[in-house]
């Protein structure tokens, strides 16, 4: 899996798994924050939610054309400064009026441009790591190990979010809403962490920074593929069908942070106990993760130390499971950790689904990455078919006026977690298929002269789904959950139709 990859992939991965911590370490308790902070209605948190999300990756075209000129590295750079400053702004606990309303969009503008100028970019120099000959034939799976490696900081996030602002209550003697702001302040510490990762190992992918003439006649550097003006059109027409899918895959995904955390928080179970309970520890999962990998290394390795070791590591996992089973003890669950199992099933599922693909590869029988993209459309739409059906009979979602004469929403109904936890595994499968596999085609697709733009157009294509996700905020409490979920299974279904007729010509440029 890791065999025959590029040192600065490692490098590059890590530096973004820095960021990606804290990212989620504050979108795990955003939209809880805005109603309770702001007294906002689900609609308004959700607008400014999703406004947010559109930003963090509608920016990224901005910065996209800034490293084609300036240089991917320098851009980089800047938009970890400028992240920092947007979270240390964000980090304050100035409560709840009008000037704190103000002062917190602020910082949502600084993190939004800061993060469209790191994270595109950062993958763009990911995908030239792959433009050696060398490389050629492990963009695929290189990508998603970066995908993965995003993953590993977005696991630990909602946990550290939890545990965080609940030391701040405690410990500290913050006030409820005043303790979200501890949670912030973890994406500053994070980000001190990725840039001196960065620069730590710069040497290992210096030569995809671009920006510089020196750069171009490096010895590192590749020749510069010239396409004629028909094919660079045929390639960008390409991109953007696939952009035009993707849009409504997000705009269903990212429901994970809205109305799916609504749901988690008003009609999920708010306990759980045995294996269930087992679920909820951040560590177990990790556990989990671990027998998986092992299970690959014992039955890959070539040699009996190598198998010893990975059996060795099995064992030790499966005792710690074992310690950590408790068959009377009942935790309590709160909304925001249901957001862990996606990044985890992310990780534990990347091997799966390379050696699946990797098998097929073999065979001649892989699907093109257009094809993956629409079939990830499809399981999406079986998640959101999930939760159709589990919401039928369900009330609609209430409110009451909070001491404070805010209004509270009330937790009506104890839906199993299950329902979550199994809904967010058929998500990563459509995620899986869309997302790692959509970026690897843009950089392996884009022409050349426009590879920042065009890394940018993926983002775009984002933003837009992103600013979509405000339809669920919308719907929640307006209809009954069975109709708002299926608004999501409808046009997952709509855009895996679209990508299927146009599946000629995306292959084509494959």
């Amino acid at each position: 899996m890791f065999e025959g990859q590029p040192k600065g992939l490692f490098a590059l991965a890590l530096a973004n798994t820095g960021e990606r911590f804290g990212y989620y370490t504050m979108l795990a308790v955003f939209a809880l924050f805005l109603r309770a902070n702001y007294g906002l209605s689900p609609a308004m948190a959700g607008t400014i939610y999703s406004a947010f999300l559109m930003l963090v990756y509608f920016f990224p075209l901005i910065g996209g054309m800034m490293a084609d000129k300036f240089g991917f590295g320098k851009m980089v750079t800047t938009g970890i400064i400028i992240m920092f400053a947007g979270y240390l702004l964000l980090s304050v606990p100035l409560g709840g009026d009008s000037l704190a309303l103000i002062v917190m969009l602020g910082a949502l503008l600084l993190i939004g441009f800061g993060t469209g100028l790191f994270k595109g970019n950062l993958q763009v120099m990911v995908g030239d790591l792959y433009n050696d000959p060398q490389y050629k034939d492990k963009r695929d799976s290189g990508f998603s190990i970066f995908y993965m490696a995003i993953n590993i900081g977005a696991l630990f996030a909602p946990t550290a979010a939890i545990k965080i602002k609940e030391y701040a209550e405690t410990s500290l003697g913050y006030s409820s809403n005043d303790a979200y702001h501890f949670s912030f302040a973890v994406a500053c510490a994070s980000l001190i962490l990725s840039i001196a990762i960065y620069y730590i190992f710069r040497s290992t992918f210096r030569h995809t920074e671009g920006g510089t003439k020196k750069d171009a006649k490096t010895a590192d550097a590749v020749p510069v593929e010239e396409l004629s003006k028909e094919e660079t059109k045929q390639r960008i027409v390409a991109l953007c069908l696939v952009f035009a899918v993707v849009i409504f895959f997000w705009m269903a995904f990212h429901q994970n942070g809205l109305s799916l955390t609504y749901f988690a928080d008003e009609f999920t179970a708010q306990s759980a106990e045995g294996l269930q309970a087992m679920c909820f520890n951040v560590w177990n999962l990790v556990a989990v993760i671990f027998i998986v990998y092992a299970l690959f290394s014992l039955f890959q390795s070539k040699t009996g130390k190598a198998k010893a070791a990975s059996a060795t590591v099995i064992l030790i996992s499966l005792a710690f499971l074992c310690m950590s089973y408790d068959a009377d003890g009942s935790i309590t669950v709160s909304a925001p950790i249901f957001q862990q199992f996606n990044p985890f099933y992310v990780v534990a599922l990347t091997p799966v689904s390379m050696a699946i693909f990797g098998s097929l590869a073999a065979k001649g029988k892989e699907p093109s990455a257009p094809r993956k993209i629409a079939y990830g459309m499809i399981v999406a739409a079986v998640a959101y078919a999930l939760m159709a059906f589990a919401s039928f009979g369900l009330p609609m979602p209430q409110t009451e006026m909070g001491a404070d004469g805010n209004p509270v929403a009330v937790h009506v109904a104890d839906v199993t977690p299950n329902l979550l936890i199994t809904v967010y595994l058929v998500l990563t499968f459509g995620e899986l298929l869309l997302s790692p596999m959509g970026i690897s085609f843009v950089s392996k697709v884009a022409p050349p002269k426009y590879k920042g733009m065009m890394m940018g157009g993926w983002f775009v294509a984002t933003a837009i789904g992103n600013q979509l996700v405000v339809v669920g905020g919308l719907l929640w409490g307006a209809v009954p959950l069975w109709v708002c979920w299926s608004v999501f299974l409808g046009v997952c279904l709509v855009a895996a139709v679209f990508m299927f007729a146009m599946m000629k010509r995306l292959e084509k440029v494959c």
